[in-house]
């Protein structure tokens, strides 16, 4: 399938997504969300697809957002996130209420993420952001809310207060900020962005796959319950595992002191 916003490429099991619309700052208009949509869909049914990277075309902007000048010109500010044929699986550009993917997202942020680009920064797993990168939610400068579950997501990824003053005031922080807080989990020029990720990628491929899927499927699932709930509950993607030949594999091979051989199966 060809697609006339978002460039999708496969390579050695990653699935490299990129915003491609630089010359808005890769905001996102509904056919854009669509399109991220059926990316997305496309990663998870594919098996030869373990980790996948989400990054922004050009050297300025991540994501800026909702293309409010789209938004303005459909003269319908309420329908961010939906085509004329309805919502768009999986919310905003197809990942912010995605809650059933269970391979990893690493956001490679190499520059501005704000509104509906932050809130896809934060529905990744793993965040590495260039330098001069920043991160904010502006909506209610502009008469809008961070409907994309910014408002819900950001106050458990950072301290409630700080998450608040971001919220209430639509001040971005800089990625050095970001970092300290724990948002970002490594902050990198930006012509060294790519090869973090791919490295954080290919530090994900050494695991196997299925108790990688499993392991944030039970992770997420289990932060709504209580320590004691979480730890006893049986999770599907665990037990998945714990079924499949890799599980037989890894400890054979570290007995064999060889690189295992995953196939998740």
């Amino acid at each position: 399938m060809s697609y006339d916003f978002v460039i999708y490429e496969k390579r050695d099991r990653v699935a490299h997504v990129t915003i491609n619309r630089p010359e808005v700052l890769n905001a996102l208009h509904p056919d854009a969300s669509l399109e991220l949509s059926t990316v997305w869909d496309d990663f998870a049914a594919d098996d030869d697809l373990w980790v996948a990277i989400l990054t922004g075309a050009g050297t300025r902007s991540f994501s800026a957002g909702n293309d409010l000048k789209a938004t303005a010109a459909r003269n319908a500010g309420d329908n961010e996130g939906r085509t004329s044929s309805g919502p768009v699986r999986g919310g905003f550009g197809g990942i912010t209420e995605r809650f059933d993917l269970d391979k990893p997202v690493i956001g490679a942020v190499n520059g501005w993420a704000m509104g509906g680009g932050f809130e896809m920064a934060l529905a990744c797993d793993i965040l590495v952001a260039a330098d001069h990168a920043r991160f904010g939610l502006p909506e209610p400068r502009v008469g809008l809310a961070a409907n994309a579950g910014g408002m819900h997501r950001l106050p458990r990824q950072i301290p409630q207060k700080i998450a608040m003053g971001m919220l209430l005031t639509g001040k971005p922080i800089s990625a050095t900020e970001a970092y300290r807080l724990g948002l970002v989990n490594e902050v990198v020029p930006l012509d060294e962005l790519q090869p973090a990720a791919e490295r954080c990628a290919a530090e994900i491929l050494e695991c196997a796959p299925l108790s990688v899927r499993g392991t944030k499927a039970a992770a997420y699932d289990g932060m709504a319950l209580p320590l004691q709930s979480a730890i006893s509950r049986s999770y599907f993607g665990i037990q998945q595992h714990l079924a499949s030949a890799d599980a037989i594999e890894g400890p054979r091979a570290f007995v064999d002191k060889r690189v295992p051989n995953w196939t998740g199966a």
